[in-house]
């Protein structure tokens, strides 16, 4: 049989028509996580902008993706072109590369309903921890019926194509046209990667609309590059004499550890004042999980969904203005355990060379308080067990929990009833010896996929967000009132706090309100009701715990003790990774790769932004701050003295 040559372009129709498929459905995808959003929080005026700069996007990753298409058709000999077992292997291999685009597609879609982001840090941490986020997914959404659905729907695509796929198969190629393929094959993906690159999603005035003018592929391939960011490569940057000045006039001097731990003598921390009866002989440290301030009535909701915590609240002492420093679980496990402003990219937690930090475990353990780290999840997750198991913690995770104790779990661990019953019973062993002990205890049942044990609360499982903050409000409660019959609850000092927020979405890219969390101290032989009203940070809570407890060693710390007789300086530091913000005086500071800096005016009430005028003294105190921590961490800075610890 003859075949009549194609012309020059010809030979390019089935990969040409594989970037066309792709960038129709990165299109329609785009559109459906704009209705997501609506025009309250992206304008329909941003919309040709966000269109027509995700086509640059989306042509990009198509040219890409479409790059083996070209190379495969200049290398498929022509004999194999006619063959019947090749025509139904390339419709099998289209069929594929359909369900995987789709099926991508729809995961990103779940990934925005929970983040409000297109892939970033978190998908790349996602793709390393496959066990939890497989489990998590597999107990959140129907996967067998969904696949089903893009199956058959990628089933019909192939359909729709099978006349230009029958006109490629027929198809017979000269030299020439093979040529005109590799070229194509080569040049396209490398025009994508000269020509975009991830900072131009930004510009639109609008977070929500610079997401959604970006390609998932994109920015999940850009977030596995930039893990880690050098601050002084990508961050206005001063002289590190210039920096020290600045945070020596705002009480942040860093002793050396040999004098942080070891004051001269005649200096005794435990004669600091405090605010309370007496000090504290042992701390519990709750983190919850993705706990809001928005969650509390004691903060503004009217759902009633923490009885129990907005109790404590009212009988123990409530701070008004705490922020998280990020939007992850590792990131507020850095913040307090050591006491530093997030460093951009990736938390020091899962970072190489973290161990024997000036953590809040290894400066209490040389002054003789055990400390202890539990998780109801098993802590090779984020890299957990590894780093507090290296900093002074004794690390406590679901592998040591009695099978016969364990009520209910899902893939993230432990109910947290069961969490809060374990650390009960280990503490009180514990307290048997007499020495003072601190426990930091991580939550894990306020998380997608939302399961915990019925009937403890009137939501059934799975119940939603709403429903797992409301039986977690039930766990936390239930262990206060388990320790108020051990023998060292007169003894500690409970204090509630989360990692970070349920979310952190809004019309900039640090919505100052999606960093609002709670803090609660509560021991009622020790702390009377009280607000506290000045600006902190996550991060000042390590060093308030050593000054509570008696101890020395809060002068190593960047953040500062909550309650010393110097004025509060009425701060705290929020970032995404590669935004870093610092809040002062109402006004966010955002310092930004390629040396911006932002400034936004916060609204005192509402904490809704609007962009202003950079202030100098603000911009060189955050300068100051995150480029100080980044070269400590960078340097050893941060490191403890083995010799004086062990």
């Amino acid at each position: 049989m003859l075949h009549s040559r194609p012309s020059m372009l010809a030979p390019a129709r089935l990969p040409l028509l594989v970037m066309l498929v792709w960038v129709g459905v990165f299109t329609a995808l785009r559109l459906g996580l704009a209705l997501l959003v609506g025009t309250a929080s992206v304008p329909l005026t941003l919309w040709p902008g966000i269109f027509a700069k995700g086509l640059m996007f989306d042509l990009a990753v198509a040219a890409i993706a479409a790059a083996p298409v070209f190379a495969y058709e200049a290398m498929l000999p022509n004999r194999w072109r006619h063959q019947a077992w090749h025509r139904v292997l390339r419709t099998v291999w289209l069929w594929f590369a359909l369900l995987l685009m789709l099926f991508g597609a729809a995961s990103e879609v779940t990934f925005w309903i929970e983040f409000s982001t297109r892939f970033n840090f978190i998908a790349v941490d996602y793709l390393i921890y496959t066990q939890e986020v497989i489990g998590n997914i597999r107990q959140s959404y129907p996967i067998p019926a969904i696949v089903l659905g893009l199956a058959a729907l990628s089933a019909l695509l192939t359909l729709f194509l099978r006349r230009p796929l029958r006109l490629v198969n027929e198809q017979t190629l000269s030299w020439r046209q093979r040529a005109v393929l590799w070229v194509a094959a080569v040049a396209l993906p490398a025009a994508s990667l000269l020509l975009t690159n991830v900072d131009q999603m930004q510009g639109l005035g609008n977070a929500y609309a610079d997401e959604l003018s970006g390609n998932g592929l994109f920015t999940l391939a850009a977030a596995m590059r930039r893990n880690e960011l050098d601050y002084d490569k990508f961050y206005r940057t001063m002289p590190q004499d210039q920096a020290d000045a600045i945070l020596k006039a705002m009480d942040v001097e860093r002793q050396p550890l040999s004098e942080a731990i070891h004051p001269p003598a005649g200096e005794d921390p435990a004669d600091d004042p405090l605010p309370f009866k007496r000090r504290p002989k042992n701390v519990v440290l709750i983190s919850v999980e993705s706990l809001s301030a928005e969650f509390m009535d004691t903060y503004g909701s009217t759902k009633h969904l923490m009885p129990r915590l907005d109790a404590l609240a009212r009988e123990g002492m409530m701070f008004e203005h705490v922020y998280a420093t990020g939007t992850r679980t590792v990131r507020g496990l850095e913040s307090l355990s050591l006491g530093t402003p997030p460093v951009p990219g990736q938390a020091i937690v899962r970072r190489p060379n973290n161990e024997h930090l000036a953590t809040l475990g290894e400066i209490l353990k040389p002054q003789g308080v055990n400390s202890f780290f539990f998780y109801g999840g098993y802590g090779y997750f984020d890299n957990m067990n590894a780093y507090f198991d290296a900093n002074g913690y004794k690390v406590v995770d679901r592998t040591d929990i009695p099978k016969a104790s364990v009520v209910f779990e899902n893939v993230w661990g432990v109910a947290d009833e069961v969490l809060f019953g374990h650390a009960a019973k280990t503490l009180t062993a514990e307290s048997a010896s007499g020495k003072p002990f601190f426990a930091h205890i991580m939550t894990t049942s306020n998380h997608r996929p939302y399961t915990y044990p019925d009937g403890r609360i009137d939501i059934k499982s799975p119940g939603g967000r709403d429903g797992a903050v409301k039986y977690t409000d039930y766990a936390i409660g239930k262990f206060i009132d388990d320790a108020r019959s051990q023998p060292w609850f007169k003894d500690t000092l409970f204090i509630i706090i989360a990692d970070h927020c349920a979310s952190v979405a809004g019309k900039s890219k640090l919505p100052v309100a999606g960093y609002h969390i709670p803090l609660i101290f509560y021991a009622p032989d020790m702390v009377e009701p009280s607000v506290y009203k000045s600006t902190v940070s996550q991060l000042d809570l390590a060093p308030t715990i050593v000054e509570m407890m008696g101890y020395s060693g809060d002068d190593h710390f960047f953040g500062r003790p909550f309650f010393e007789t110097d004025e509060n300086p009425n701060r705290a530091f929020i970032s995404n990774y590669q935004e870093l913000g610092y809040l002062r005086d109402d006004v966010l500071t955002v310092l930004m790769p390629k040396r911006k800096v932002l400034a936004y005016k916060v609204d005192p009430i509402t904490l809704a932004t609007t962009p202003t005028e950079v202030n100098e003294r603000l911009m060189n105190e955050a300068i100051a701050y995150y480029q100080t921590a980044s070269r400590a961490f960078k340097e050893g800075a941060l490191k403890m003295e083995p010799a004086k610890t062990h």
